[in-house]
């Protein structure tokens, strides 16, 4: 499908993540991946922000609110069911190293960090159990708005991570 991948590897588009079980069989991926030069607790770390704001066009997605710039303390403190994103809800997580999260019970997004020499890895699986004409409007946006998330997030943590 078009807009189904941004900067992954073939191996990260077959790597299984959980919210592969949560979006049932049949489900249509949308994979999305970006390097930052930080360590994999800072990345995390910032995962954790999306409970407070979504990071990407704040305009559209964040009723014009500018996302934080700085980190909130006790967002990293996840619990199963709470808000992410304002549409979202914590599945599930493993400390630095996913945070999964669900809206409506038809799409479940899977937040990866690995290291790697450079600093650390995210990937992102957002998984759509949708019609196909319905899933092809919301990859394309997802893209869009996805795309800008990750770069925001790539700055804030390299950012932070040079403050160490």
């Amino acid at each position: 499908m078009i807009a189904a991948r941004w900067g992954v590897t073939d191996a990260e588009v077959a790597a299984s993540q959980p919210c592969d079980a949560l979006a049932g069989e049949g489900a249509t991926h949308a994979d999305r991946a970006i390097s930052i030069a930080a360590p994999v607790d800072v990345v995390y770390r910032w995962l954790c922000q999306l409970r407070a704001a979504p990071y990407s066009y704040d305009l559209l997605d964040n009723f014009g609110h500018r996302s934080p710039r700085t980190l909130t303390p006790g967002l990293e403190r996840l619990a199963p069911g709470q808000r992410v994103m304002r549409l979202f809800t914590v599945a599930s997580f493993a400390h630095d190293e996913h945070l999964t999260i669900v809206s409506g019970g038809h799409t479940a997004v899977t937040y990866a960090v690995a290291p790697e020499p450079t600093g650390t890895r995210l990937a992102v699986r957002v998984a759509f159990a949708l019609s196909r004409a319905v899933t092809q409007l919301l990859l394309i946006g997802d893209l869009v708005m996805m795309r800008k998330q990750l770069l925001t997030l790539k700055t804030l943590a390299e950012r932070d991570a040079l403050r160490r």
